[in-house]
């Protein structure tokens, strides 16, 4: 009679012949060959609308074959109103693939305005995730200062890191990285005193560089109220990116993208963990800068993308961004994926050569001026102009295109259209009105294109308790804007 016995083999726990292994996938190219996603979690958001009821975390069904397909299957409201739920994070995940003794079960829901942070269990029920614990901003800014917490990301160590954008009367010179452990309980500041960044908003680790770059916002003061070109002129919004030592937390350098990258937001590493190239999209300037380490060990960074501004008319001002808030990039490091707000398109750019992409699909999926919109926009000739956007199962698009997620195989792309309660009332009053909703994008990730899938739509306006607004999306397992590799 044979018993499980546990031997340790090229790191990594083997017990009956079959190795024990931490989260996520060993490689970015693994992971392209993990299962097809049948679960979405998405951050969904009543603050700001005036509904008096708290933000929650919808469980969306994108299996195809299921009788529920493109619905939302579960809600699990949080305990308290007025949290802005923005994006979200994994206690664990493909960075602690080495480590048999993790398991990616809680997802991490930083709340922008009230500063709480929820660890959500989704292993108990994924189908039904449930709450498991609070961590209070009291208790952040006590021990840490920091308050307004945005991205969180998993470390290796097992810790979870949370850039925060200021301290607890918005001010930006606060701002920098909360470090809780294991057990959500707070730990302190990531970086070394005396290396917190100018502004803050996300970040990405490339460990085997050494190096961490964060990018920049702006003050909570200013952007809570909603956007105002004159608190750009007063310097209250960012345009650097910081490059710190991973994971020694010393800021080494301060790269200025100047007027080129005013607002530069999402930032990203390619996959490879042995490639030092990276992009930010900057979203006022609308365009995506690649950053990259010289021979010498610092820093560059150059223009990759820009999106051109369109001349408008019954706007607020007579030319309108792009504004690009996110993007991505697949896991083979083959393509890149750019939202423009304010226009209303998704692109895809072919990426192989990182100093020169190439742009091979563009689709239309709303925007400020599409057909039956009073913005009008206008060609080189003067004449004007109005963008065709196809409706879905009957639906008018509403707002534009703001977070993306792409399928781990790279063939389907989801997209929300709310950026952030005070600014979705400021740009697209009729998102706060009506709802937000969730599509999914058919991608050629072979030669290129995009095309909307018409059988795909999910109605955050057909909501039990009305309409709210979506925004983060994850996968149970990971994806492409969760995981990074060691």
């Amino acid at each position: 009679m044979t018993t499980d016995v546990e031997v340790v083999q090229h790191g990594t726990v083997e017990i009956n012949g079959c190795c024990k292994k931490g989260p996520g996938y060993a490689s970015p190219i693994e992971a392209m060959a993990g299962p097809k996603e049948s679960l979405i979690y998405v951050t969904c958001i009543y603050t700001g609308m005036g509904r008096g009821k708290p933000d929650y975390l919808a469980t969306v069904d994108v299996d195809p074959n299921s009788p529920s397909h493109s619905k939302v299957i579960h809600r699990l409201p949080m305990p308290y109103e007025g949290d802005e739920l923005h994006h979200s994070g994994w206690n664990s995940c493909s960075s602690c693939y080495g480590d048999p003794s993790a398991a990616r079960r809680y997802l991490v829901l930083p709340s922008l305005i009230s500063g709480r942070i929820y660890a959500i269990d989704t292993q108990k029920d994924p189908r039904a995730p449930c709450l498991y614990k609070v961590v209070q901003p009291d208790d952040v800014i006590q021990k840490t200062g920091l308050a307004f917490p945005h991205t969180a990301h998993c470390l290796a160590s097992g810790e979870i890191m949370v850039s925060c954008l200021g301290d607890k009367d918005g001010n930006a010179e606060g701002n920098g990285f909360l470090l809780l452990d294991s057990d959500f309980n707070v730990k302190g500041r990531w970086e070394k005193p005396g290396h917190s960044p100018l502004f803050g908003y996300d970040f990405w680790y490339q460990p085997r560089h050494n190096t961490m770059i964060s990018s920049t916002w702006g003050a909570p003061s200013a952007f809570t109220k909603g956007f105002n070109l004159q608190h750009v002129i007063d310097g209250l919004y960012g345009r650097h990116l910081h490059v710190y030592t991973w994971p020694g937390g010393e800021l080494k350098q301060t790269l200025d993208l100047g007027n080129t990258g005013l607002l530069p937001l999402e930032v990203r590493f390619l996959h490879n963990p042995s490639e030092a190239i990276g992009y930010v999209g900057c979203a006022l300037t609308s365009n995506m800068v690649r950053f990259f380490k010289n021979p010498d060990g610092s820093w560059g960074h150059e223009v990759a993308i820009s999106v051109k501004p369109v001349k408008v008319q019954n706007w607020i001002l007579p030319e309108m961004p792009g504004l690009i808030t996110d993007f991505l990039i697949s896991l083979d490091d083959r393509f890149l994926y750019l939202a423009n707000w304010l226009h209303g398109d998704i692109r895809q750019y072919n990426i192989e050569d990182p100093a020169n992409p190439k742009l091979t699909g563009q689709v239309f999926v709303g925007g400020v001026f599409q057909k039956g919109n009073t913005v009008l926009a206008e060609a080189d000739d003067g004449s004007t102009y109005q963008v065709d956007v196809a409706e879905v199962q009957g639906h008018r698009l509403r707002g534009g295109p703001q977070m993306i997620q792409l399928s781990l195989d790279g063939k389907r792309l989801y997209a929300t259209n709310s950026l952030f309660s005070t600014w979705d009332r400021q740009f697209y009053p009729e998102l706060v009105e009506k709802g937000g909703h969730m599509l999914q994008i058919d991608v050629d990730s072979e030669k290129g294109g995009l095309a909307i899938n018409l059988r795909f739509f999910v109605d955050f306006g057909a909501e039990p308790d009305g309409p709210s607004l979506a925004h983060e999306m994850r996968y149970p397992g990971g994806d492409c804007t969760s995981d990074i590799w060691i």
